[in-house]
Protein backbone atom coordinates (compact mmCIF):
# COMPACT_ATOMS: atom_id res chain seq x y z
CA UNK A 1 0.00 0.00 0.00
CA UNK A 2 1.33 3.43 -0.97
CA UNK A 3 2.52 5.56 1.92
CA UNK A 4 0.78 8.49 0.30
CA UNK A 5 -2.64 6.83 0.27
CA UNK A 6 -4.80 7.17 3.34
CA UNK A 7 -7.25 4.32 3.94
CA UNK A 8 -8.81 4.91 7.32
CA UNK A 9 -9.67 1.79 9.28
CA UNK A 10 -9.43 1.95 13.05
CA UNK A 11 -9.15 -1.14 15.25
CA UNK A 12 -12.58 -0.46 16.74
CA UNK A 13 -14.11 0.00 13.30
CA UNK A 14 -12.48 -3.17 12.03
CA UNK A 15 -13.84 -5.10 15.02
CA UNK A 16 -17.31 -3.67 14.45
CA UNK A 17 -17.09 -4.54 10.76
CA UNK A 18 -16.11 -8.12 11.48
CA UNK A 19 -19.09 -8.45 13.80
CA UNK A 20 -21.40 -6.91 11.20
CA UNK A 21 -20.00 -9.20 8.53
CA UNK A 22 -20.48 -12.27 10.69
CA UNK A 23 -24.14 -11.34 11.20
CA UNK A 24 -24.69 -10.31 7.58
CA UNK A 25 -23.23 -13.51 6.11
CA UNK A 26 -25.69 -15.53 8.16
CA UNK A 27 -28.69 -13.63 6.87
CA UNK A 28 -30.57 -13.44 3.58
CA UNK A 29 -30.56 -10.38 1.26
CA UNK A 30 -33.13 -7.73 2.08
CA UNK A 31 -36.54 -8.47 0.60
CA UNK A 32 -37.26 -4.81 -0.04
CA UNK A 33 -35.15 -1.70 -0.48
CA UNK A 34 -36.02 1.95 -0.07
CA UNK A 35 -36.30 3.95 -3.27
CA UNK A 36 -32.96 5.71 -4.00
CA UNK A 37 -33.22 9.36 -3.13
CA UNK A 38 -36.20 8.90 -0.82
CA UNK A 39 -36.26 10.90 2.40
CA UNK A 40 -35.32 8.97 5.56
CA UNK A 41 -38.33 7.40 7.22
CA UNK A 42 -36.97 7.99 10.71
CA UNK A 43 -36.58 11.26 12.57
CA UNK A 44 -34.62 14.02 10.84
CA UNK A 45 -30.88 13.47 10.97
CA UNK A 46 -31.28 9.79 11.87
CA UNK A 47 -30.81 6.80 9.56
CA UNK A 48 -33.91 4.79 8.68
CA UNK A 49 -34.48 1.65 10.71
CA UNK A 50 -32.56 -1.12 8.93
CA UNK A 51 -34.43 -4.05 7.38
CA UNK A 52 -34.40 -7.25 9.35
CA UNK A 53 -31.83 -8.76 7.00
CA UNK A 54 -29.08 -6.63 5.47
CA UNK A 55 -26.83 -7.69 2.58
CA UNK A 56 -23.52 -9.20 3.68
CA UNK A 57 -21.50 -6.55 1.85
CA UNK A 58 -21.08 -3.10 3.38
CA UNK A 59 -20.41 -0.49 0.69
CA UNK A 60 -17.98 2.38 1.14
CA UNK A 61 -20.87 4.68 2.07
CA UNK A 62 -22.02 2.18 4.71
CA UNK A 63 -18.53 2.02 6.19
CA UNK A 64 -18.25 5.82 6.20
CA UNK A 65 -21.48 6.05 8.19
CA UNK A 66 -20.48 3.18 10.51
CA UNK A 67 -17.26 5.13 11.21
CA UNK A 68 -19.43 8.09 12.27
CA UNK A 69 -18.33 10.04 9.18
CA UNK A 70 -14.79 10.46 10.54
CA UNK A 71 -13.27 10.82 7.05
CA UNK A 72 -15.29 13.98 6.35
CA UNK A 73 -15.43 15.47 9.86
CA UNK A 74 -15.28 19.26 9.88
CA UNK A 75 -15.27 19.52 6.09
CA UNK A 76 -17.31 21.19 3.39
CA UNK A 77 -17.78 18.52 0.76
CA UNK A 78 -18.95 18.01 -2.79
CA UNK A 79 -20.38 14.75 -4.09
CA UNK A 80 -19.90 13.15 -7.51
CA UNK A 81 -22.57 10.48 -7.87
CA UNK A 82 -25.63 9.20 -9.75
CA UNK A 83 -28.78 7.19 -8.92
CA UNK A 84 -26.76 4.02 -8.27
CA UNK A 85 -24.93 5.91 -5.51
CA UNK A 86 -26.92 4.45 -2.64
CA UNK A 87 -26.19 2.54 0.54
CA UNK A 88 -27.05 -1.10 1.12
CA UNK A 89 -30.51 -0.08 2.40
CA UNK A 90 -31.15 1.60 -0.96
CA UNK A 91 -30.92 5.10 0.51
CA UNK A 92 -29.30 7.81 -1.61
CA UNK A 93 -25.75 8.78 -0.67
CA UNK A 94 -26.96 12.39 -0.80
CA UNK A 95 -29.33 11.78 2.09
CA UNK A 96 -26.71 9.85 4.05
CA UNK A 97 -24.15 12.64 3.74
CA UNK A 98 -26.68 15.35 4.55
CA UNK A 99 -27.18 13.90 7.99
CA UNK A 100 -23.44 13.70 8.75
CA UNK A 101 -23.24 15.67 12.04
CA UNK A 102 -19.91 17.40 11.49
CA UNK A 103 -19.74 17.91 7.72
CA UNK A 104 -21.65 19.99 5.20
CA UNK A 105 -22.61 18.91 1.68
CA UNK A 106 -22.51 22.05 -0.46
CA UNK A 107 -22.28 20.93 -4.10
CA UNK A 108 -23.15 18.00 -6.39
CA UNK A 109 -21.36 16.82 -9.54
CA UNK A 110 -22.82 14.67 -12.35
CA UNK A 111 -21.02 12.21 -14.67
CA UNK A 112 -22.11 10.99 -18.12
CA UNK A 113 -25.88 10.27 -18.30
CA UNK A 114 -26.58 13.11 -15.84
CA UNK A 115 -27.44 13.24 -12.18
CA UNK A 116 -30.70 11.36 -12.75
CA UNK A 117 -29.05 8.80 -15.04
CA UNK A 118 -31.48 9.36 -17.90
CA UNK A 119 -29.39 11.17 -20.54
CA UNK A 120 -28.24 9.16 -23.58
CA UNK A 121 -24.63 8.00 -23.90
CA UNK A 122 -22.13 10.64 -25.12
CA UNK A 123 -24.77 13.42 -24.88
CA UNK A 124 -23.55 16.58 -23.15
CA UNK A 125 -25.61 18.48 -20.60
CA UNK A 126 -25.30 21.64 -18.54
CA UNK A 127 -25.33 22.60 -14.88
CA UNK A 128 -28.59 22.55 -12.94
CA UNK A 129 -30.11 22.68 -9.46
CA UNK A 130 -30.99 19.64 -7.38
CA UNK A 131 -34.61 20.45 -6.57
CA UNK A 132 -34.97 18.40 -3.35
CA UNK A 133 -31.98 20.11 -1.70
CA UNK A 134 -31.44 23.30 -3.67
CA UNK A 135 -27.78 22.34 -4.16
CA UNK A 136 -25.99 23.16 -7.42
CA UNK A 137 -25.30 20.24 -9.77
CA UNK A 138 -22.15 20.81 -11.81
CA UNK A 139 -21.99 18.89 -15.07
CA UNK A 140 -18.82 16.90 -15.72
CA UNK A 141 -20.02 15.88 -19.16
CA UNK A 142 -20.55 19.17 -20.93
CA UNK A 143 -18.42 22.29 -21.13
CA UNK A 144 -16.03 20.63 -18.66
CA UNK A 145 -15.15 17.04 -17.84
CA UNK A 146 -12.62 18.12 -15.23
CA UNK A 147 -14.08 20.19 -12.37
CA UNK A 148 -12.93 23.80 -12.52
CA UNK A 149 -11.36 25.87 -9.77
CA UNK A 150 -14.60 27.85 -9.53
CA UNK A 151 -16.69 24.70 -9.08
CA UNK A 152 -14.32 23.40 -6.39
CA UNK A 153 -14.01 26.73 -4.58
CA UNK A 154 -14.76 26.40 -0.88
CA UNK A 155 -14.61 22.59 -0.88
CA UNK A 156 -12.33 20.72 1.48
CA UNK A 157 -13.05 17.37 -0.17
CA UNK A 158 -14.89 15.81 -3.08
CA UNK A 159 -16.61 12.51 -2.28
CA UNK A 160 -17.00 10.11 -5.22
CA UNK A 161 -19.66 7.39 -5.13
CA UNK A 162 -20.06 5.86 -8.60
CA UNK A 163 -21.04 2.30 -9.56
CA UNK A 164 -18.72 1.00 -12.28
CA UNK A 165 -19.46 -2.19 -14.26
CA UNK A 166 -15.94 -3.54 -14.80
CA UNK A 167 -15.39 -2.65 -18.48
CA UNK A 168 -12.74 -0.14 -19.52
CA UNK A 169 -14.90 2.01 -21.82
CA UNK A 170 -17.64 2.63 -19.24
CA UNK A 171 -16.85 6.23 -18.40
CA UNK A 172 -17.54 6.50 -14.67
CA UNK A 173 -13.93 5.55 -13.94
CA UNK A 174 -12.86 8.30 -16.35
CA UNK A 175 -15.13 10.76 -14.54
CA UNK A 176 -13.37 9.78 -11.33
CA UNK A 177 -9.88 10.31 -12.75
CA UNK A 178 -10.77 13.67 -14.29
CA UNK A 179 -12.31 14.73 -10.97
CA UNK A 180 -9.14 13.62 -9.17
CA UNK A 181 -7.10 15.74 -11.59
CA UNK A 182 -9.14 18.87 -10.89
CA UNK A 183 -9.02 18.29 -7.15
CA UNK A 184 -5.28 17.62 -6.99
CA UNK A 185 -4.60 20.78 -8.98
CA UNK A 186 -6.71 22.83 -6.56
CA UNK A 187 -5.70 21.32 -3.23
CA UNK A 188 -9.00 19.49 -2.66
CA UNK A 189 -8.97 16.03 -1.09
CA UNK A 190 -10.63 13.15 -2.97
CA UNK A 191 -12.59 10.56 -1.00
CA UNK A 192 -13.67 7.49 -2.99
CA UNK A 193 -16.42 5.32 -1.53
CA UNK A 194 -15.68 1.88 -2.90
CA UNK A 195 -18.21 -0.42 -4.58
CA UNK A 196 -18.13 -3.95 -6.02
CA UNK A 197 -16.94 -4.79 -9.49
CA UNK A 198 -20.13 -6.55 -10.66
CA UNK A 199 -18.11 -9.10 -12.66
CA UNK A 200 -16.00 -9.90 -9.63
CA UNK A 201 -12.29 -9.44 -9.21
CA UNK A 202 -11.03 -12.57 -10.94
CA UNK A 203 -11.99 -12.08 -14.59
CA UNK A 204 -9.34 -10.09 -16.47
CA UNK A 205 -9.75 -10.33 -20.23
CA UNK A 206 -9.58 -8.57 -23.58
CA UNK A 207 -7.22 -6.27 -25.41
CA UNK A 208 -5.06 -3.92 -23.33
CA UNK A 209 -5.16 -0.25 -24.28
CA UNK A 210 -2.47 1.05 -26.63
CA UNK A 211 -0.67 4.06 -25.16
CA UNK A 212 -1.61 6.35 -28.05
CA UNK A 213 -5.30 5.44 -27.81
CA UNK A 214 -5.96 6.90 -24.37
CA UNK A 215 -9.15 8.95 -24.30
CA UNK A 216 -12.19 9.60 -22.13
CA UNK A 217 -13.48 6.11 -23.03
CA UNK A 218 -10.14 4.59 -22.08
CA UNK A 219 -8.12 6.25 -19.32
CA UNK A 220 -6.56 3.14 -17.77
CA UNK A 221 -4.14 1.00 -19.78
CA UNK A 222 -5.69 -2.24 -18.59
CA UNK A 223 -7.42 -5.15 -20.36
CA UNK A 224 -10.96 -4.33 -21.43
CA UNK A 225 -12.34 -6.33 -18.49
CA UNK A 226 -10.00 -5.28 -15.69
CA UNK A 227 -11.15 -7.07 -12.52
CA UNK A 228 -10.65 -4.04 -10.24
CA UNK A 229 -13.00 -2.00 -8.07
CA UNK A 230 -13.33 1.73 -8.59
CA UNK A 231 -11.43 2.30 -5.34
CA UNK A 232 -8.56 0.14 -6.54
CA UNK A 233 -8.50 2.04 -9.82
CA UNK A 234 -8.35 5.28 -7.84
CA UNK A 235 -5.25 3.97 -6.09
CA UNK A 236 -3.73 3.15 -9.48
CA UNK A 237 -4.49 6.64 -10.78
CA UNK A 238 -2.85 8.17 -7.71
CA UNK A 239 0.30 6.04 -7.69
CA UNK A 240 0.98 4.94 -11.28
CA UNK A 241 2.72 7.45 -13.57
CA UNK A 242 0.83 8.40 -16.70
CA UNK A 243 -2.73 7.51 -15.71
CA UNK A 244 -3.63 11.14 -15.08
CA UNK A 245 -2.47 12.23 -18.52
CA UNK A 246 -5.00 11.98 -21.35
CA UNK A 247 -4.51 13.80 -24.69
CA UNK A 248 -6.85 16.79 -25.03
CA UNK A 249 -8.16 16.05 -21.54
CA UNK A 250 -5.93 16.18 -18.47
CA UNK A 251 -2.22 16.40 -17.79
CA UNK A 252 -1.35 16.25 -14.10
CA UNK A 253 2.40 16.59 -13.44
CA UNK A 254 3.94 13.90 -11.24
CA UNK A 255 4.75 16.45 -8.53
CA UNK A 256 1.10 17.52 -8.31
CA UNK A 257 -0.11 13.93 -8.37
CA UNK A 258 2.28 13.01 -5.58
CA UNK A 259 1.02 15.86 -3.37
CA UNK A 260 -2.63 15.11 -4.09
CA UNK A 261 -4.61 13.65 -1.21
CA UNK A 262 -6.67 10.51 -1.81
CA UNK A 263 -8.72 8.60 0.74
CA UNK A 264 -10.39 5.34 -0.24
CA UNK A 265 -13.10 3.97 2.03
CA UNK A 266 -13.03 0.20 1.38
CA UNK A 267 -16.01 -2.11 1.53
CA UNK A 268 -16.42 -4.78 4.17
CA UNK A 269 -17.41 -8.32 3.32
CA UNK A 270 -16.55 -8.20 -0.40
CA UNK A 271 -14.09 -10.68 -1.92
CA UNK A 272 -12.74 -10.99 -5.44
CA UNK A 273 -14.70 -14.19 -6.05
CA UNK A 274 -18.01 -12.34 -5.59
CA UNK A 275 -20.16 -11.49 -8.56
CA UNK A 276 -22.97 -8.99 -8.04
CA UNK A 277 -25.65 -11.58 -7.09
CA UNK A 278 -23.35 -12.82 -4.32
CA UNK A 279 -23.35 -9.40 -2.62
CA UNK A 280 -27.04 -9.45 -1.68
CA UNK A 281 -27.28 -5.87 -2.99
CA UNK A 282 -30.12 -4.60 -5.14
CA UNK A 283 -29.04 -3.53 -8.63
CA UNK A 284 -29.83 0.11 -9.39
CA UNK A 285 -29.73 1.18 -13.04
CA UNK A 286 -26.28 2.64 -13.77
CA UNK A 287 -27.19 4.10 -17.18
CA UNK A 288 -30.18 3.93 -19.55
CA UNK A 289 -28.95 0.79 -21.32
CA UNK A 290 -27.64 -0.99 -18.20
CA UNK A 291 -30.79 -1.46 -16.09
CA UNK A 292 -29.77 -4.89 -14.75
CA UNK A 293 -26.77 -6.93 -13.72
CA UNK A 294 -27.40 -9.10 -16.79
CA UNK A 295 -26.97 -6.03 -19.01
CA UNK A 296 -23.71 -5.15 -17.23
CA UNK A 297 -22.40 -8.61 -18.07
CA UNK A 298 -23.56 -8.18 -21.65
CA UNK A 299 -21.86 -4.79 -21.99
CA UNK A 300 -18.51 -6.49 -21.44
CA UNK A 301 -19.45 -9.36 -23.74
CA UNK A 302 -20.99 -7.79 -26.87
CA UNK A 303 -20.46 -4.04 -26.52
CA UNK A 304 -17.28 -4.07 -28.60
CA UNK A 305 -18.80 -6.56 -31.05
CA UNK A 306 -21.45 -4.07 -32.17
CA UNK A 307 -18.93 -1.29 -32.75
CA UNK A 308 -19.07 0.21 -36.27
CA UNK A 309 -20.77 -2.68 -38.08
CA UNK A 310 -24.22 -4.23 -38.67
CA UNK A 311 -24.44 -6.16 -35.40
CA UNK A 312 -26.92 -4.75 -32.88
CA UNK A 313 -27.52 -5.46 -29.20
CA UNK A 314 -30.88 -6.05 -27.58
CA UNK A 315 -34.03 -7.67 -28.95
CA UNK A 316 -36.43 -4.87 -29.77
CA UNK A 317 -36.45 -2.70 -26.65
CA UNK A 318 -35.50 -5.54 -24.30
CA UNK A 319 -32.50 -7.65 -23.28
CA UNK A 320 -29.99 -4.80 -23.43
CA UNK A 321 -26.55 -6.13 -24.38
CA UNK A 322 -27.76 -9.74 -23.95
CA UNK A 323 -29.72 -10.03 -27.17
CA UNK A 324 -27.87 -9.82 -30.48
CA UNK A 325 -29.03 -9.35 -34.05
CA UNK A 326 -27.51 -8.80 -37.46
CA UNK A 327 -29.11 -6.83 -40.26
CA UNK A 328 -30.81 -9.17 -42.74
CA UNK A 329 -30.01 -12.36 -40.81
CA UNK A 330 -32.55 -14.59 -39.05
CA UNK A 331 -32.00 -15.96 -35.54
CA UNK A 332 -31.29 -19.48 -36.84
CA UNK A 333 -28.54 -18.16 -39.11
CA UNK A 334 -26.96 -16.18 -36.26
CA UNK A 335 -27.04 -19.15 -33.90
CA UNK A 336 -25.51 -21.47 -36.50
CA UNK A 337 -22.72 -18.99 -37.29
CA UNK A 338 -21.84 -18.35 -33.64
CA UNK A 339 -22.03 -21.99 -32.57
CA UNK A 340 -19.55 -22.88 -35.30
CA UNK A 341 -16.88 -20.92 -33.39
CA UNK A 342 -17.27 -23.10 -30.26
CA UNK A 343 -16.85 -20.12 -27.92
CA UNK A 344 -16.31 -21.45 -24.38
CA UNK A 345 -19.01 -20.93 -21.76
CA UNK A 346 -21.73 -19.56 -24.07
CA UNK A 347 -25.08 -20.78 -25.33
CA UNK A 348 -27.17 -19.05 -28.01
CA UNK A 349 -30.96 -19.37 -27.85
CA UNK A 350 -33.85 -17.84 -29.73
CA UNK A 351 -35.90 -15.31 -27.80
CA UNK A 352 -38.60 -12.73 -28.48
CA UNK A 353 -38.49 -9.12 -27.39
CA UNK A 354 -40.97 -6.31 -27.92
CA UNK A 355 -40.55 -3.31 -30.22
CA UNK A 356 -41.72 0.26 -29.57
CA UNK A 357 -45.26 -0.69 -30.64
CA UNK A 358 -45.35 -3.66 -28.28
CA UNK A 359 -45.13 -6.23 -31.08
CA UNK A 360 -42.90 -9.32 -30.80
CA UNK A 361 -39.44 -9.15 -32.33
CA UNK A 362 -37.39 -12.34 -32.82
CA UNK A 363 -33.74 -12.38 -31.81
CA UNK A 364 -30.93 -14.32 -30.19
CA UNK A 365 -30.20 -14.27 -26.48
CA UNK A 366 -26.67 -14.99 -25.25
CA UNK A 367 -26.62 -17.17 -22.15
CA UNK A 368 -23.55 -17.80 -20.01
CA UNK A 369 -23.71 -21.55 -19.56
CA UNK A 370 -20.42 -21.81 -17.67
CA UNK A 371 -19.09 -18.73 -15.88
CA UNK A 372 -15.71 -20.30 -15.19
CA UNK A 373 -15.07 -21.10 -18.86
CA UNK A 374 -16.52 -17.79 -20.08
CA UNK A 375 -13.99 -15.31 -21.47
CA UNK A 376 -15.83 -11.98 -21.20
CA UNK A 377 -14.84 -10.24 -24.45
CA UNK A 378 -14.25 -13.24 -26.74
CA UNK A 379 -17.66 -13.14 -28.40
CA UNK A 380 -17.15 -9.54 -29.56
CA UNK A 381 -14.17 -10.44 -31.71
CA UNK A 382 -15.93 -13.35 -33.37
CA UNK A 383 -18.77 -10.93 -34.08
CA UNK A 384 -16.24 -8.71 -35.89
CA UNK A 385 -15.02 -11.71 -37.89
CA UNK A 386 -18.57 -12.70 -38.81
CA UNK A 387 -19.44 -9.14 -39.80
CA UNK A 388 -16.57 -9.19 -42.27
CA UNK A 389 -17.85 -12.52 -43.67
CA UNK A 390 -21.46 -11.40 -44.02
CA UNK A 391 -20.77 -7.92 -45.43
CA UNK A 392 -20.34 -7.39 -49.15
CA UNK A 393 -17.49 -5.04 -48.33
CA UNK A 394 -15.28 -5.46 -45.26
CA UNK A 395 -16.92 -2.87 -42.94
CA UNK A 396 -13.69 -2.32 -41.04
CA UNK A 397 -11.67 -1.59 -44.17
CA UNK A 398 -13.95 1.37 -44.95
CA UNK A 399 -13.61 3.06 -41.56
CA UNK A 400 -12.01 6.48 -41.90
CA UNK A 401 -11.71 9.64 -39.84
CA UNK A 402 -13.92 9.85 -36.76
CA UNK A 403 -15.45 6.39 -37.29
CA UNK A 404 -12.03 4.74 -37.35
CA UNK A 405 -11.01 6.72 -34.27
CA UNK A 406 -14.20 5.67 -32.43
CA UNK A 407 -13.54 2.00 -33.14
CA UNK A 408 -9.93 2.26 -32.04
CA UNK A 409 -10.45 4.08 -28.75
CA UNK A 410 -13.17 1.64 -27.70
CA UNK A 411 -11.39 -1.58 -28.66
CA UNK A 412 -8.06 -0.06 -27.68
CA UNK A 413 -5.85 -2.17 -29.95
CA UNK A 414 -4.62 -1.00 -33.35
CA UNK A 415 -3.11 -4.40 -34.22
CA UNK A 416 -6.59 -5.92 -34.14
CA UNK A 417 -8.05 -3.34 -36.53
CA UNK A 418 -5.05 -3.57 -38.88
CA UNK A 419 -5.51 -7.34 -39.07
CA UNK A 420 -9.29 -6.98 -39.57
CA UNK A 421 -8.68 -4.60 -42.46
CA UNK A 422 -6.06 -6.90 -43.97
CA UNK A 423 -7.65 -10.30 -43.35
CA UNK A 424 -11.37 -9.62 -43.01
CA UNK A 425 -13.29 -12.85 -42.44
CA UNK A 426 -10.07 -14.87 -42.50
CA UNK A 427 -8.72 -13.22 -39.35
CA UNK A 428 -7.29 -15.61 -36.75
CA UNK A 429 -9.19 -14.55 -33.64
CA UNK A 430 -7.58 -17.19 -31.43
CA UNK A 431 -4.10 -15.81 -32.12
CA UNK A 432 -5.07 -12.35 -30.88
CA UNK A 433 -6.88 -13.78 -27.86
CA UNK A 434 -3.79 -15.76 -26.88
CA UNK A 435 -1.63 -12.63 -27.06
CA UNK A 436 -4.11 -10.62 -24.99
CA UNK A 437 -4.44 -13.39 -22.40
CA UNK A 438 -0.68 -13.44 -21.90
CA UNK A 439 -0.57 -9.68 -21.48
CA UNK A 440 -3.64 -9.70 -19.20
CA UNK A 441 -1.90 -12.18 -16.89
CA UNK A 442 1.02 -9.77 -16.54
CA UNK A 443 -1.29 -6.81 -15.89
CA UNK A 444 -3.22 -8.79 -13.28
CA UNK A 445 -0.04 -9.51 -11.33
CA UNK A 446 1.14 -5.91 -11.59
CA UNK A 447 -2.21 -4.61 -10.37
CA UNK A 448 -2.03 -6.60 -7.12
CA UNK A 449 -0.26 -3.71 -5.43
CA UNK A 450 -3.52 -1.73 -5.71
CA UNK A 451 -5.79 -4.47 -4.38
CA UNK A 452 -7.87 -3.81 -1.30
CA UNK A 453 -9.45 -7.27 -1.22
CA UNK A 454 -8.44 -10.90 -1.70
Amino acid sequence: MSRRLLVRISFGTLLAGLCALALGCASKPAKAQAKPGAAPAAAAGQPPAPPENLPPVMLGIDVLEADKFAAIAGQKIGLLTHPAGANRRGESTIDVLRRAPNAKLVALFAPEHGFEGTIKAAENFGDSIHTPTGLPIFSLHGAHKKPTAAQLKGLDALVIDLQDIGARSYTFTSAMVYAMAGCFENGVEVIVLDRPNPLGGLKVHGPPLDADLKSYVGVFRVPYVHGLTIGELARMAKDAPGVMTVPNGINVPDAVRAKGKLTVIPMRGWTRAMRWPDTGLKWIKTSPMVPTFEAAVGYAMVGLGTQNNDWSSGIGREFHFRGIGYKGRKPDEIIAAMEAYHIPGLKFVKANGLNAEGKPVPGVYVEIADWEKWNPTELSFYMHKQAAIWSRLNPFATLIGAERRTFLIHVGNKAWLDDLVRSGGRINVALHLKNWDERAAITREQSRKYWLYQ
